[in-house]
């Protein structure tokens, strides 16, 4: 399987080892110079670290051709911070608009969100004030799954996966897997043909080359 398959540098983050184990899976990877390149992928990854202010760098018109390739019914892989991006926003660079293709608002671990109308209450406490949690979430831990979907196939709930980050999503209905760091978060998450994960697939063993695996099944 040779996919041509887009991934995203916007600065924010190394793409070596992304790039290593999409090769890995099979997958042909090209990092698009300009907006026009993404016509050619069957599928786009938004990998990334740091701050959400970097993702500054993907609005406009690679926001477009992202949005076109989305109608056009090609996936979407949203990776750490690059998943954060999918919803409509973050606390973190809170006059900063998201991808905004799933519904909510990203907020630190163990704060209180800004919109806390946006998640299901009954389905999260991830973010009581006062909780004990270190900040980042750095290291191994597992994934528990809320459903099944595309994105998961082959993965077993409770699977250890690696993490690095200081800021989440909250449970929706979007939500197929969370974390308990601190409370509960959005670990996993899928619409259709789109789909993110909090954690670092290419980090992640074989768990993550699985997930990267199914993504490509999306795409083909």
């Amino acid at each position: 399987m040779h996919l041509p398959i887009a991934l995203i540098d916007y600065k924010a983050g190394n793409l070596t080892s992304v790039k290593k184990a999409l090769a890995t899976v099979g997958a042909e990877v090209f990092v698009p110079g300009r907006p026009a390149d993404l016509a050619s992928a069957q599928g786009v990854i938004v990998p990334g670290v740091g701050h959400f202010g970097a993702t500054r760098a993907i609005d406009g018109e690679w926001t477009e051709a992202i949005l076109e390739r989305i109608g056009e019914g090609r996936p979407l892989l949203g990776i750490c911070l690059g998943m954060q991006w999918l919803f409509e926003g973050s606390d973190e660079a809170p006059d900063l608009p998201g991808l905004g293709v799933l519904s909510g608002r990203c907020y630190r671990l163990g704060g209180v969100r800004l919109k806390p109308d946006t998640v299901d209450e009954a389905a999260s406490d991830a973010t009581v004030a006062g909780a004990p949690v270190k900040v980042p979430h750095v290291g191994w831990n597992d994934i528990t799954f809320d459903r099944s979907a595309s994105i998961v196939d082959g993965v077993s709930s409770g699977a250890q996966v690696y993490f690095t980050h200081s800021y989440v999503a909250p449970i929706t209905g979007d939500t197929i897997a969370f974390t308990e760091h601190g409370g509960r978060f959005a670990s996993v998450v899928q619409r259709a043909h789109i789909a993110g994960v909090q954690f670092h697939p290419e980090k992640s063993g074989d768990v993550g080359l699985r997930i990267l695996r199914n993504f490509l099944e999306l795409a083909g």
